[in-house]
């Protein structure tokens, strides 16, 4: 259901990811601030960074954002449009990944240190005049986990749950980080998803890698606009499938596991 900052559902859905998160990380930060929008409302946010070998140096950054959209602005029926968006293609599948990911490094350690960073307020605004948007991103560019923080690369995944998923190589990633688009979809190809995880180059996108590519940095963003039911109410979870969730967490472990090789 509905994750829309400053309600109850948001309010119990990041405790859930606290206290789950603390079962399998090392460490788990938490950043809160309170966010005043365009229209003067003072929104709370939450920043939730689940930290794997925190003292090690070498870090990779995995990103999914949690929150969901408080208006159906796609929605055919203008009667919908005030109704919140379910998400559980945008922002559920994202969470899924990195939580089957902190799975899998729970079970067996990363050879490098890994951090899951789940932000907050991502779908908040306009995208139209990029208002209100990318808030926790922006937030965590401008409050790094330490002085200095460079990850090796990061990767942010959203709406990765289609049944029918094909990931084209985003415009601001393609630009900004060639070399992890390059590592991403070798990696896919190598695992056999060159149908999903193509060659081809997609339009620039803006997502939460934006604010982390301009602070300088190597993230992208694995993202698959093509989606019917973006921005609706239809978003529910009958659209998730559990194959392409598979497909892209297997893709995402891997990476980190190659990283040992």
């Amino acid at each position: 259901g509905p994750r829309v900052p400053g309600t109850a559902a948001h309010r119990a859905m990041g405790d859930w990811l606290v206290a789950e998160l603390s079962a399998r990380a090392d460490t788990v930060v938490v950043q809160e601030w309170t966010h005043t929008a365009a229209d003067g409302k003072r929104v709370p946010m939450r920043n939730i960074l689940a930290r794997f070998r925190p003292a090690e140096g070498r870090r990779v950054l995995y990103i999914a954002h949690w929150d969901t959209r408080p208006i159906s602005d796609r929605a055919l029926d203008p009667a919908q449009v005030q109704i919140p968006v379910p998400g559980a293609n945008d922002g559920g599948s994202g969470v899924a990944i990195l939580l089957g990911v902190a799975d899998a490094l729970k079970k067996e350690a990363p050879p490098t240190g890994v951090d899951l960073l789940f932000t907050d307020g991502e779908d908040w605004g306009s995208f139209d005049t990029n208002t209100d948007v990318l808030i926790g991103a922006h937030y965590f560019a401008e409050h790094l986990p330490e002085p200095g923080y460079a990850p090796l690369f990061g990767v942010l995944f959203d709406m990765v749950g289609d049944e029918h998923p094909v990931f084209e190589q985003e415009g601001h990633s393609i630009g900004g980080a060639p070399e992890v688009v390059q590592r991403v979809w070798t990696t896919a190809q190598r695992l056999g998803h060159g149908a999903v995880f193509t060659n081809r180059q997609g339009i620039p996108i803006t997502d939460d890698h934006v604010p982390l590519l301009a602070k300088g940095l190597r993230v992208i963003d694995v993202i698959d606009l093509d989606y019917p039911w973006h921005h609706t109410p239809e978003d529910t979870p009958d659209k998730v499938s559990q194959s392409t969730l598979q497909l892209v967490g297997d893709v995402a472990v891997t990476v980190l596991r190659d990283l040992g090789r």
